[in-house]
């Protein structure tokens, strides 16, 4: 019987690459989306540019707040012992 702790590390695993990929997505839209104009008409948010601060700063709390839910919500305890665990 294969060991669940498996199963459940392999989900886990894709939920991190779906948040990186998550990630990579809101930096790459905000950097090249607002950021590829030219540099005299950018707007700015509390003095940084509009495409550095959605996509570092926002961004960045954003994950986090997403990092967090999911880990609450999907990511389980797994013991770490040889012993068999029934879940």
């Amino acid at each position: 019987m294969k060991d669940q702790r498996f199963k459940i590390a392999h989900r886990e695993a894709l939920i991190g690459i779906g948040l990186v990929i998550v990630n990579f997505a809101i930096w790459f839209g905000f950097a090249y989306g607002l950021g590829s104009g030219d540099p005299t008409s950018y707007k700015y948010v509390l003095g940084f540019p509009a495409w550095f601060f959605y996509s570092c700063i926002a961004g960045t709390g954003f994950m986090i707040i997403l990092i967090w839910v999911v880990m609450k919500l999907f990511f389980k305890e797994v013991p770490f012992d040889d012993e068999e665990v029934d879940q």
